[in-house]
């Protein structure tokens, strides 16, 4: 209620524009090849991009796409060129954003690409002669409803429920909570190793999913859709260097320095505590471009604690590597972490393979 009061006229832009298209007012298109979209309705902080990477591991492990050509597209979030743009492995964050370059690195096999234009980028790696993708995973394109998706796989975080939340700037959602009966797969990400079959049957109610079956994973939205409820944990995996002259023997020091420029990084905190002395920490915006000013502080941290490993995430990694004039003393001692993220159980990972390679 107090999104339709306080935020009325977000609200209203929000229910109009989502009205038109549903009746078929404003007009939606599917790509010339399948679809996959990964998004959420909250802004930020769900995993879409470690999500991104397990389809691709899926995708490529085995059944009807391995052998195929795969492609990602993303808007590429505060890079600096414009217009469609193949990433690669030797690029920069800056020119291709931080996290379509994450990717093309861990996945140098894979066309990865950015475009505001989702149409015209699904067009261009279709038709391009050397990608010739046979299916396009879209990062963050649930809200670009002129292209629908012929999957839609929509991430909800486990500590932030969505009938707890409100729309930006009270709240982070982006979106009317309601469009989640629009997904064909939600998936509970960073959720604790364990839930019990009623705390799931509980969140898949919460989501407006009716008659789920814990078994089957499956239960049906309030117009009668089919649905999938997953749940997914993330998996922080050992320091590994950000760069080449990093001496693995800081890995191996009790104290940490810590710095991120991600939208939320408590997780990663609990996680590093458990085998560190966080003795100084660093916060800064999600997707924060590096300044000299930043490695200035971050370094007189670091000379006043001399055996304390540095740390920052993986996605932050892309942009450090931008930053050319890194002293060396830092460049020795940073240190990032990667994710993965994985399914609670077994059945629930053989169930999603199957839905995207069935």
């Amino acid at each position: 209620m107090i999104d339709k009061v306080l935020l009325f006229p977000y609200y209203a832009v929000l229910k109009l524009r989502n009205f038109l298209y549903d009746k078929g007012v404003l007009k939606s298109q599917r790509a010339e090849v399948p679809t996959i979209c990964v998004g959420n309705i909250s802004a930020g902080g769900t995993g879409k991009t470690p999500h991104t990477e397990m389809i691709l591991r899926e995708l490529l492990a085995g059944g009807k796409w391995s052998d195929r050509k795969i492609a990602v597209l993303s808007r590429g979030y505060k890079r600096e060129s414009s217009g469609f743009q193949q990433v690669t492995v030797d690029g920069s964050a800056a020119a291709f954003g931080d996290e379509p370059l994450q990717i093309k690195k861990k996945f140098p096999e894979v066309a990865v690409a950015v475009d505001k234009d989702r149409i015209e980028g699904c067009r261009l790696l279709t038709h391009f002669k050397e990608i010739g993708a046979d299916i396009i995973i879209l990062d963050d394109a649930f809200q670009y409803r002129k292209l629908r998706a012929d999957l839609n796989i929509i991430l909800v975080d486990y500590n932030n429920p969505l009938h707890k939340d409100h729309l930006l700037p009270l709240g982070r959602l982006r979106d009317l909570p309601e469009r989640i009966r629009e997904a064909d797969i939600i998936i509970v990400t960073k959720c604790p190793g364990y839930l019990d079959e009623k705390t799931r049957t509980d969140w898949a109610e919460e989501l407006g999913v009716k008659n789920f079956s814990t078994t089957g994973c499956c239960g049906t939205s309030a117009g009668g859709k089919r649905q999938l409820v997953l749940f997914t944990y993330m998996e922080y995996c050992p320091l590994q260097p950000v760069f080449d002259i990093s001496d693995h023997r800081y890995v191996y020091s009790k104290k940490l320095i810590l710095f991120t420029g991600i939208a939320k990084d408590k997780p990663l905190r609990n996680y590093l505590k458990g085998s560190y002395n966080i003795v100084r920490r660093f916060g800064f915006p999600d997707h924060h471009r590096f300044t000299p000013n930043d490695f200035r502080e971050i370094k007189f941290a670091s000379d006043k604690c001399p055996t304390a490993v540095l740390v920052t995430t993986e996605k932050d990694a892309q942009r450090v590597l931008d930053y050319k004039e890194l002293d060396a003393s830092l460049k020795e001692r940073m240190f990032m972490v990667p994710i993965k993220t994985a399914f609670l159980t077994q059945e629930e990972h053989d169930i999603f393979r199957d839905e995207l390679t069935g």
